[in-house]
């Protein structure tokens, strides 16, 4: 193999690969990217066996062929050459090295042969439809800060993707939960995502996709499933494609955590709000970080009350002419959620002090957001 490739090229497309490699795995050709000169370009390669990221660069192929290196130490070698450098990959024979020159610098990378690397992105994916980079971004986004960190409850550790009829329309939706907050946004659903299979896409596939849907913004992305894997094809042409598994369990019955009958509405200076929050929460332990909300006709009062370290009070207006009720939420959720509004205002739809919340920026609005409450 032997094939010229400019620097700045390499490196954007080794920033996307190199990514899913894991930095310390028991299988050796894991750790390394597979690089496949072919006619008008190459092609890098790398996967975790969950997860695989390729993308093709533009090159000058001199002789064809394909190897695998080490993905980080690449990487590294790419990113502190000089802008504008061409890099020169060269193997030769039966060697187990491959020479990486630019300029007056020259490498040697040991090598592993292309036949051991393995392939995830095999089988039939019959659902496929494009959908907008910036609505793809979106439905991320206003989800993935709810997805579950907790392991035994695998199913919950990703973003729930389905298709659902809302009078008489089909929409695409995104929902996430923790089991504390749930946060869920739909939009009307591309052409060709009817009668795609619910599926969940695993936490690190969705902090990759997030990251790749930045740098293509405006472009439409493609997207193609089965029961048992995703793919995104990014850019045109196909420049980078992510394939993944999916989480192989059921996602519960979200709808059932989302009450009907929350009658008391408290509408809120979103910036006032949040302010107030971070600020008595300062006080709040690290275990606990619960915040008090005292609602009242005309106002919100927020408390915190550390035995440790003391006391914290705020005021701040409210539009709330229901009964008074006290209400205690962790003040990290409540800051999370309420980032993701749109809005200068915050909606909140209370019931009592042990019940569900919801919290939106308007009425009609396509995002949603439930949180449980805390004792205080």
């Amino acid at each position: 193999m032997k094939v010229t490739v400019e620097r700045a090229a390499l490196l954007k497309a080794l920033g996307h690969v190199h990514r899913v490699v894991e930095r310390r795995t028991t299988i050796p050709i894991l750790s390394n990217v597979l690089l496949r000169a072919e006619e008008g370009g190459l092609r890098l390669k790398a996967t975790d066996l969950d997860i695989e990221v390729t993308e093709t660069v533009r090159a000058e192929v001199v002789q064809a062929g394909a190897i695998t290196v080490p993905a980080h130490v690449l990487y590294d070698i790419v990113r502190k050459l000089p802008d504008g450098a061409q890099v020169s990959l060269e193997t030769s024979g039966e060697t187990s090295q491959m020479q990486v020159r630019s300029g007056r610098s020259r490498f040697s990378l040991q090598a592993l042969p292309e036949t051991d690397f393995p392939d995830i992105a095999a089988g039939e994916l019959p659902h496929g439809f494009s959908i907008g980079a910036s609505d793809l971004k979106r439905l991320i986004d206003k989800t993935q800060f709810a997805i579950s960190t907790e392991e035994t409850r695998y199913y919950l550790n990703g973003i729930y993707l389905h298709t659902i009829e809302v009078e008489g329309e089909v929409r695409l939706r995104a929902v996430a939960t923790d089991g504390h907050r749930l946060a869920r946004i739909e939009l009307p659903a591309p052409a060709g995502a009817d009668g795609m299979p619910g599926i969940i896409v695993p936490r690190k596939a969705v902090a990759e996709i997030q990251k790749l849907v930045v740098d293509e913004a405006g472009e439409a992305v493609r997207v193609e499933l089965s029961p048992a894997k995703i793919r995104f094809t990014f850019g045109e042409g196909g420049g980078v494609v992510l394939t993944s598994k999916l989480i192989d369990g059921t996602f519960p019955d979200y709808q059932r955590v989302i009450p009907a009958g929350n009658d008391k509405r408290l509408t809120i200076e979103k910036k006032d709000f949040q302010d107030a929050v971070d600020r008595v929460s300062t006080i709040s332990s690290e275990r606990g970080r619960a915040v008090k909300l005292a609602i009242a006709e005309g106002k919100m009062t927020l408390s915190v009350n550390n035995p440790d370290s003391g006391n914290a009070v705020e005021e701040i207006d409210a539009d709330y002419d229901a009964a008074p009720l006290d209400i205690g939420f962790n003040a990290r959720y409540l800051l999370d959620i309420t980032s993701q509004l749109d809005s200068d205002t915050a909606l909140f739809k209370l019931a009592d002090p042990g019940s569900p919340t919801i919290i939106q920026d308007r009425e009609e609005s396509a995002t949603l957001y439930v949180l449980m409450p805390m004792r205080v």
